[in-house]
């Protein structure tokens, strides 16, 4: 039986991924074909927690973008003759590649977890991802997240939001360890605490108990059990580099690209989290957006180099049921490098009546990073002074970095 081939197809920029790097540079790029696995239009990821907890409906997480070949898989590359191959028989001819083929959310070693999901276990990395979590949840329903980073204390708010009875299984000391410092994650997990999300830190998931195909409870390193009706892994993602390792290109976490953003093939670019640049894969939004756009430049034959990006987290919570008008909810921000070194100076300031916290830690001359919940009216000029990472000033008073905006 002979497959049926396509006509080859030839683009001046072909881009694998139809994410959130590859919608802006094809909104920046002429003359570009994306391929997209996924069937949906471009979405902003940032906000699926968003949907998951019923505040907006899928399309209103919708990109702009040029038009993208969905539901197509890329099987093969082959560099030499500079062709992608689909899995639906295409074939595209290109000058240049662009892989955006983002990260899969890692699926930890657990007992009970194979390489088909029980029924009751979501991952929470797409928007498909996100629907089938949305379709299965119900008030009352027991649903157990599984890591305390950003996405698990997003996907357990909005999963409270729906009514859930949710419990947060950490395994570090404190939630969102890579943004926060151990006072603003006991903060939080108060914050948490009151919207009825049962929080566990220091605690190791052992396995899943299944019976007929579904997940009926977690089970701790301690043998505890926490029954479950859902299951949500938010355990990090890991970029997805196999199109670029049987290519041949340069690999190492990443796709490793240069300051153009040129892997070890000079015809073949890498952006957003699949990408590796100076020893870092990102994993977020705004490294990927930001490489999208120095790409877009160096495409267009302009002098650009991508140096790095020095991202602000943003995150809101708020009591489930509510609009924002009369529960504002609890905002959080966090940048660089919340957890002092030896020899660095911390500023803290605290009022617990305004439920309010702010720190920053200077290094040397610098603002090497800070966490600010509840008021973050000093935000943006914080966030400017770390980003532009220009010394401070010699006669600045440290405190002054907290009370910019006239006073906490």
């Amino acid at each position: 039986m002979t497959t049926r081939r396509e006509p080859e197809r030839t683009a001046r920029v072909a881009v694998i991924g139809a994410g959130m790097a590859g919608a802006r540079l094809a909104a920046r790029v002429p003359d570009v074909t994306v391929i997209g696995e996924e069937t949906h239009a471009p979405y902003n990821r940032v906000l699926l927690a968003e949907v998951l907890a019923g505040r907006y409906a899928p399309e209103v997480i919708s990109l702009p973008s040029a038009e993208a070949r969905r539901g197509v898989r890329v099987v093969r590359i082959d560099p030499a003759d500079r062709l992608v191959h689909g899995d639906d028989g295409s074939v595209t001819r290109y000058e240049r590649l662009v892989l955006a083929t983002g990260s899969n959310p890692v699926l930890p070693p657990l007992r009970g977890l194979g390489a088909t999901l029980p029924e009751g276990v979501h991952p929470f990395r797409t928007l498909d991802d996100c629907l089938a979590l949305r379709d299965a949840v119900r008030p009352g329903v027991r649903a157990v997240v599984i890591g305390g980073g950003l996405l698990g204390v997003s996907a357990a708010r909005a999963l409270a939001e729906r009514g859930a009875q949710v419990v947060l299984a950490q395994q570090g000391e404190h939630l969102m360890e890579r943004q926060l410092d151990p006072e603003a994650a006991t903060l939080l997990r108060h914050h948490l605490e009151a919207l009825g999300v049962e929080v566990h830190t220091e605690c190791r998931v052992r396995g899943l108990r299944v019976t007929d195909g579904r997940v009926r409870a977690v089970e701790m390193a301690d043998h505890y059990a926490l029954e479950a009706d859902l299951t949500v892994l938010a355990c990090g993602v890991r970029p997805r580099t196999g199109l670029a390792k049987a290519a041949g290109l340069e690999v190492a976490r990443g796709i490793v690209v240069d300051d153009e953003l040129r892997t070890s093939d000079p015809y073949i670019h890498a952006v957003g989290d699949c990408a590796e640049h100076r020893s870092v894969v990102y994993g977020l939004a705004g490294a990927a957006l930001e490489q999208a756009d120095v790409l877009a430049e160096v495409l267009a034959g302009r002098p650009a180099r991508y140096r790095g990006t020095r991202a602000l987290t943003r995150l809101t919570l708020r009591s489930p049921g509510s609009t924002g008008a009369t529960d504002p909810g609890l905002d959080l921000a966090a940048f660089g490098e919340a957890r002092p070194l030896p020899g660095d100076d911390v500023v803290r300031l605290a009022d617990a009546t305004r439920g309010a916290y702010r720190t920053v830690v200077v290094r040397g001359d610098r603002l090497a990073g800070g966490v600010l919940l509840g008021d973050l009216a000093a935000v943006g000029t914080l966030a400017r002074t770390w980003q532009e990472d220009e010394p401070l000033p010699a006669d600045m008073s440290l405190l002054h970095l907290l009370t910019d905006d006239g006073g906490f």
